[in-house]
This record gives structure tokens, sequence and C-alpha cells, in this order.
């Protein structure tokens, strides 16, 4: 089968290899979507935390599930996708229902090769059921996932506001699941395409540059001097992870969802003050993961929307490189197997 590997930053090659063998516990999925994340971009760039190469990235994945040993409930043909942060099931993070942080967590196309490949074998207790969801749809549930669980992270109420910092493809899924708790939403960004994709398809009214405006003055007159209660970093970039420590209110949460590979660094007085509660998102749970499918059943969301941009699985290796150049405008690609 053919696969295509990250063999070191700024370079993409296509290999041969052989087809997955099926072994105890584990299942075979043919590959038919795969998203592109900022973790390949990032993998890609030499930038992400973590990581060694040569890896196959990927694991925004949908596909059919052609052979599996013990997965009670699966049919051979079915449309699946899988949790692709393989835990041990044992360490304490697994003992207390939190398998996305377990101490020895694999992610794919992370830790261990992705899903850039053909056929995949994953364990089968990792597989998620998609019920009658597309594959375009199927692919963006993981990223999805992960937007939803920093906001079940930060326990966002009703009517409160919450601040959205990075209106990439997680900031947009952390503000979808933000709107379905019932927030008032501001988002910030640097990139004025982002922001109009937020007021023109999210229906946000409140967002804000951060190169153009006074972010601290906007947020005291959006928030009438209260400043946001929840907020959410889904940057990963260190200025502005640093900076949005003064944008919480006082007794309010900042999330982590991005990740820097630095040390942040804030002023405990201030942090003090406010009885700041300072949070890490990692991943997501199958809870989330259900939880985002059946928010897509409803209608609730629309990941269709966020799909920008095409590519055909053979011209990745040319084309990768524009899918992320800010000129493109670039909200989600996706991979297309043929």
């Amino acid at each position: 089968m053919k696969t295509l590997v990250c063999t070191k930053p700024g370079r993409f090659e296509f290999a041969d290899a052989p087809m997955p063998e099926l072994k105890p516990g584990n299942a075979i999925i043919k590959i038919k979507r795969i998203g592109v994340c900022g973790t390949d971009i990032h993998a890609f760039e030499g930038t992400q935390p973590f990581f060694n190469y040569p890896r196959i990235l990927g694991h925004e994945l949908a596909g059919e599930l052609i052979d599996f040993q013990n997965a009670p409930g699966f049919e051979k043909g079915e449309a699946v996708t899988f949790i692709p942060y393989f835990n041990c099931g044992t360490c304490i993070a697994c003992r207390s229902g939190k398998p996305n942080c377990c101490t020895q967590l694999k992610v794919c196309g992370v830790h261990i090769d992705g899903g850039m490949v053909e056929y995949l074998s994953v364990p089968t207790y990792s597989l998620v059921h998609t019920n009658t969801l597309s594959f375009d749809e199927i692919a963006l549930v993981e990223p999805l996932a992960i937007g939803a669980h920093g906001i079940r992270r930060a326990n966002v109420q009703q009517g409160e506001f919450v601040l959205v910092i990075g209106a990439g493809p997680i900031g947009l899924a952390a503000i979808e699941f933000a709107k379905i708790a019932g927030a008032k939403i501001v988002v910030i960004d640097v990139n004025e395409y982002r922001l109009q994709f937020c007021k023109n398809n999210l229906k946000i009214d409140q967002t804000i540059n951060a190169i153009n405006d006074n972010v601290i003055e906007r947020l005291k007159q959006i928030t009438n001097n209260d400043m946001p209660s929840a907020v959410i970093d889904a940057t990963g970039n260190l200025k502005a992870i640093n900076e949005a420590f003064q944008f919480i209110s006082h007794g309010g949460r900042f999330v982590l969802i991005g990740l820097q590979k630095d040390n942040i660094s804030f002023g405990h007085p201030e942090f003090h003050k406010r009885e700041g509660t300072l949070m890490s998102s990692r991943n997501a749970t199958r809870e989330d993961f259900e939880h985002v499918i059946s928010c897509i059943q409803s209608r609730q969301i629309d990941p269709l929307k966020y799909i920008t941009h095409r590519v055909i699985f053979n011209d990745v290796k040319e084309k990768f490189e524009s899918l992320f150049t800010k000129e493109n405008n670039v909200i989600k690609a996706m991979i297309e197997m043929v």
C-alpha cells in the first residue's frame, strides 16, 4: 500500500508498505478522508513538541471498517472513525476516567505513525460508530471533539462571557460548543479573514483584531467592565497565552487547548487577586466524540462549512505547503483517498 512519510521538517516522501496484518484486539480501516490539522502543519514545519522523524502524519480520519477482531456491535463495511489517543488502561489517569491524558499516551500521527496511508490498523477499543454521517463529516469529528472537551473543562455556563483566542479550526470548534452551552462569545484573532468567517458562518457579533484593536478596552466595553469569566486559548502561541492572563475576570477560568513548548509566565499577584483558575485541555474522550456526533446529526453543527480546500492524496507532497500559507485563507483542508 502507499504511504506518505514526513521524513524531516519540510519534506514528504511517498513509500510502499505492506498491508497491515489483522492482530488480536485490532481493526483494519480503509482510509477515505484525512483532515489536515495544526499538529500536521507544525510537524511539517518542525515546530511540533514531543515529535520525532520520520513519521506518518494524520489523525483526523474517516474510513471503512474492513476487518476486526473482538469489536462487538461493529460490522464490516461500516463507516467509522476512532479515538486516536491510544492509552494504557492502567495508569492513574486511565483509572480516573481520563484516558485522554494517559501517562503512556500514544497519539496516532504524533508519537506513532498515523493515517496518511491507504489502510490503518487501530485498537478495536478506539473505534467509534458514526451512524449516518458522511466521510467528510466523520473526518471532522476529532477536531470538533478537541473543542468540545475544552469547553467541558471550562464548565461554560448559560449567559456567561467566553473569550476564544484563535479562530483556527480548534478555536472554531470551541466557539461552536460554547454557543451550544449558551455562552456569549467574543473571538480574538490577528487574521481578519478568520474573524469575518466567524461573523458570517458562526454568527459571532463580537470579534477583536489583536493587531488593530485595544483588546482590554474592547473587552471591558463588551462585558460591562466584568471581563470574560472563561478564556480559551486555541492558538498555542506563547505571546497570546501570556497576554491572555490579563483578560480573565475575577473568579474566572483560563483553559489552554493550544500547546506551547516553551514556559508560560504571568504575574502571580494579579492572578492570585482574581482567584483565577488555570487549566490545560488535552485531546478528548469518547464522551466528547459522541457529543460531537450527536450535535452533527441534530444539525446543531454543520462541519462541512469548515472545508475550504481539498487535495487528492497523490498530490499532497506537492501541495501540502500551500495549505497553510496565509494568502490561501485555508480554514480546513481535506485530503481525499481515491
